[in-house]
C-alpha cells in the first residue's frame, strides 16, 4: 500500500466513530448525539453554520456535546441561505455556536444577535483578527480596503484552522469546567490528527517554490498562499469572481493567454461552480497541458472527515506539482 493510501486509511479509521452517531438527511440539518456516559462534566449543544467547521468541531466536542451542523450540503449557497424555523429554534437552544463569519454567513450571525439571552459565539474570522465585511449598495460584499479585500474561506488557512480550533476548546472548556481536562485531550488528539495535512503542507512548500497558480475562484487561496504559490489569477477576473459577478470577455481572454503561454503552472479548478466561463477556462488549461486541481467550497458528502477532504485535494497540488509518489 502506498504511503498516501496509508495515511487516507488511518484518517477514515478514526472517523467511523463519529459518523456511526450521526444523524440527519442529506443536505439538511445533521447532528452527532454525545453520549453523556463518556462525558466528566455537563453535556453541551453546540450549533455550527457551515460544514466546512463541522467535522472539526465534532472531533474537538466528542462524547460531550450535541453538535448540530445546519448547512450539511454542496447544492446549497451559505451566502444566500435563510435559516428556517426549525434552525431558528437550534440556535435559541445552544449553548454554543459556531460561524465561519467574515459576512460568509451572516444569516448565522443575525440569528444569533437577535436572541436574548445570546449563546456563546466563536467566530472565525472574529478569531482571526479579520475585518468583517459589509454589503454595499450593490449587495457586494466589501471591507474596507475595497470590494473582495477579504477573503472569507477561512478554513482553507492552516494557521486559521489551528486558531479556531484552539477557540472552540477554549468555549467548550469554559461551559463545561468538569469536562475540561477530557476537551483537552480531544484537542490533542485532533491536533495529532491534523499531522498528515501539515506534513503534506511542509512538503508543497518546497514543490511549490517558484511556481504559479491561477483559480476559477478565491476558494483555496488562503492554502495556496500558505505553501508559497504565487497568485497568477489575471487581476480583473479575480476581482470580478471575488464580488460574485461576470468577468468581462477581455478578462477571460488575458486568462487564457496566460494558460497558454506557460505563464500559470497550475489551475485550480472549484468543481462546486457552474458555468460556461469556469469550464472554458479548464478546458483552455487542458489544452495548454497546465494540471488542473479539482477542490470544493464546501465538504462533499463523500469526502469523509475534514483531515481527508483536505488532504485529498494537497496530493492533487502536489502531484500537479510534480511531487506525486
Amino acid at each position: 500500500m502506498s504511503r498516501r493510501a496509508t495515511v487516507l486509511a488511518v484518517l477514515a479509521a478514526g472517523s467511523l466513530g463519529l459518523a456511526a452517531c450521526s444523524s440527519g438527511q442529506a443536505g439538511g440539518p445533521d447532528t452527532t448525539e454525545a453520549d453523556s456516559a463518556n462525558c466528566p462534566g455537563d453535556v453541551l449543544d453546540v450549533v455550527v453554520s457551515v460544514n466546512q467547521w463541522g467535522d472539526v468541531v465534532r472531533s474537538l466536542a466528542g462524547d460531550c456535546a450535541n453538535v448540530t451542523t445546519v448547512i450539511n450540503s454542496t447544492a446549497v449557497d451559505p451566502h444566500d441561505y435563510e435559516p428556517s424555523t426549525g434552525d431558528i429554534a437550534g440556535f435559541e437552544d445552544a449553548d454554543l455556536v459556531v460561524v465561519n463569519g467574515a459576512d460568509y454567513d451572516h444569516w448565522a450571525s443575525d440569528a444569533v444577535a437577535n436572541l436574548d439571552p445570546a449563546p456563546v459565539v466563536v467566530d472565525a474570522a472574529e478569531v482571526a483578527g479579520i475585518e468583517e465585511e459589509h454589503s454595499d449598495d450593490d449587495g457586494h460584499a466589501e471591507g474596507e480596503a475595497g470590494h473582495g479585500s477579504v477573503n472569507p474561506h477561512l478554513w482553507y488557512s492552516p494557521d486559521h484552522v489551528q486558531q479556531t480550533a484552539a477557540a472552540v476548546t477554549d468555549a467548550l472548556s469554559d461551559l463545561s469546567p468538569d469536562a475540561a481536562g477530557y476537551f483537552a485531550d480531544q484537542g490533542t488528539a485532533w491536533t495529532t490528527s491534523m499531522q498528515p495535512y501539515a506534513d503534506e503542507l511542509a512538503g508543497l512548500e518546497q514543490l511549490a517554490a517558484g511556481r504559479s497558480y491561477a483559480a476559477t475562484e478565491t476558494v483555496f487561496d488562503h492554502t495556496a498562499s500558505a505553501v508559497g504559490l504565487t497568485d497568477a489569477t489575471p487581476e480583473g477576473y479575480r476581482d470580478a469572481t471575488s464580488n460574485e459577478s461576470d468577468p468581462a470577455a477581455g478578462d477571460v481572454a488575458a486568462f487564457e493567454a496566460a494558460l497558454a503561454d506557460g505563464s500559470i503552472d497550475v489551475l485550480v479548478f472549484n468543481t462546486q461552480t457552474e458555468g460556461a466561463v469556469p469550464d472554458q477556462l479548464r478546458a483552455a488549461a487542458e489544452s495548454a497541458g497546465v494540471p488542473v486541481v479539482e477542490v470544493t467550497e464546501s465538504v462533499p458528502e463523500d469526502a469523509g472527515s475534514f483531515q481527508e477532504w483536505q488532504l485529498a485535494q494537497l496530493q492533487q497540488l502536489a502531484d500537479a506539482l510534480g511531487g506525486g509518489q
